[in-house]
């Protein structure tokens, strides 16, 4: 295509949540736990979940859809469509294959890409493809999309007020209002049995909790360091955290968010020399001798740093929990609706010319930390303020809602894990509690063959 593009990133968004949720204080007292154990333990008040009526295919069509039709999008300006799910019904077959149903309409098929899997980091790696494709010699001048979504659920016992369900779409090219910045990302890819889906007949997981918290704090520990040194190649006065408007994390639960945002602050202390830690951290220099790898479970550490870091929690990372907290783990989806939670915080004005940073975690395990900068030109200003304002029409549909009880809850969970591999199967969840233009699942035949409709 000739010279090489400029400003890739995100040009447009769309977030899908489904319509209804547990509210999890009352989910306490039906579990039956101490009060709180949710809502302050985890940082979580509301889980929105999925009946049978909802897999991943109508999941990830809707917000595609959503998408296409807020922006007027020509499906022939579209040269690649990315995946990324967890959330698997075929082992051979893609979601985006299915997707491409909407491109057959129009006779849009000369489309690029399919499924990218890595527990909740597969949604990341389809962005980097799209954003890597644009920037390459194989670009061909056309837009692409990102679609990332997943069902987390969890039987009964105390993982299971850490689910939740939703998809994202992005469309990707350049001169964005969101901009990915080039060479920056920092990875760390590993093996561990913290998260992992053996069982192909089962929707949960098996987990390790202990060992998933000791990975995903290694994780970030590693990718921090990485990023900041190489943040300043670039830029040598780059001082970490204090250098960056916002830090958003893949987020299972909102504690967790905190707790990280703490760690990078005691990342940030072991990297200061000892004039700039009396300065940055007074009081804590106690935990100067402290090594990364022997503080994981240091609650000495953790409660110290946290309560350290409260202001820059608030200022740079809390403003991207509200979906996080309202929605639920929303596996590859959910950094980008903390990013969603992030962009409705502030004004267009606020937002231009801020940088922050993204964490990205899938078990197993596979992490990346990136950065994005907003936009500093009028031009693309412009574009800022479309992408927010139709954001903030997205994330209203939270108090749009149905409230389910606890016991209707279970029952409708029970309902999938039940019928999770049942074939001829007919749904039995209530299509009017869907939003309108929500597709859904209508059968699955005795070729396990799945049909949809959408609702209008």
């Amino acid at each position: 295509m000739g010279a090489k593009v400029e400003n890739v990133g995100i040009l447009a968004m769309e977030l899908y949540f489904p319509s209804q949720y547990v509210d999890q204080t009352e989910l306490e007292k039906f579990d039956g736990v101490s009060t709180g154990k949710y809502t302050i333990g985890l940082g979580q008040r509301k889980m929105s979940f999925c009946s049978d009526r909802e897999d991943i295919q109508s999941l990830c069509i809707t917000a595609l859809q959503r998408l296409i039709e807020r922006n007027n999008l020509n499906l022939h300006d579209i040269g690649r469509l990315e995946v990324g799910t967890e959330t698997i019904i075929d082992k051979s077959k893609s979601v985006k294959t299915f997707l491409m149903t909407l491109f057959e309409k129009v006779g849009a098929t000369d489309v690029e890409g399919i499924d990218t899997t890595n527990a909740c980091y597969g949604g990341t790696a389809a962005l980097f493809n799209a954003i890597n494709w644009v920037e390459s010699s194989s670009w061909d001048g056309r837009k692409a999309i990102v679609v990332a979504g997943d069902i987390a659920v969890y039987g009964k016992g105390p993982a299971r007020p850490t689910g939740g369900a939703g998809a994202v779409a992005m469309l990707i090219g350049p001169n964005a209002p969101l901009v990915f910045d080039r060479g920056i990302r920092a990875s760390y890819m590993t093996h561990a049995f913290d998260f992992y889906k053996p069982d192909l007949a089962s929707e949960f997981p098996f987990v390790d909790g202990k060992l998933s918290i000791k990975c995903f704090l290694s994780a970030l520990d590693s990718c921090y360091n990485l990023f900041c040194k190489k943040m300043r190649r670039s830029d040598p006065n780059f001082k970490g955290l204090l250098s960056l408007d916002g830090m958003l994390f893949h987020s299972p639960y909102s504690k967790l968010v905190q707790k990280s945002l703490a760690r990078i602050c005691f990342n940030d202390y072991l990297n200061a020399s000892p004039e700039d830690r009396e300065k940055q951290f007074p009081g804590l220099s106690e935990f100067s001798d402290r090594k990364l790898e022997e503080t994981y479970f240091d609650r000495d550490v953790e409660k110290a740093f946290m309560s350290y870091s409260q202001q820059l929690f608030a200022e740079k990372t809390q403003p991207s929990l509200n979906i996080a907290v309202n929605v639920g783990n929303m596996y590859t989806a959910s950094l980008y609706g903390c990013l969603v939670s992030y962009l409705i915080s502030k004004s267009p004005e606020e937002l231009i010319g801020k940088k922050f940073a993204m964490f990205s975690y899938g078990s197993g395990l596979a992490s990346t930390m990136y950065s994005i900068n907003i936009c500093s030109d009028i031009s693309a200003g412009s574009k800022l303020e479309k992408l927010i304002t139709s954001l903030h029409d997205t994330v209203s549909y939270l108090d749009k809602r149905v409230s389910v009880e606890p016991s209707k809850f279970s029952d409708l969970m029970e309902v999938r894990t039940k019928n999770y591999h049942t074939a001829p199967y007919t749904p039995s969840g209530s299509i009017e509690v869907l939003f309108p233009g929500t597709y859904y699942l209508v059968n699955i035949d005795d070729q396990r063959r799945r049909t949809y409709e959408r609702k209008a």
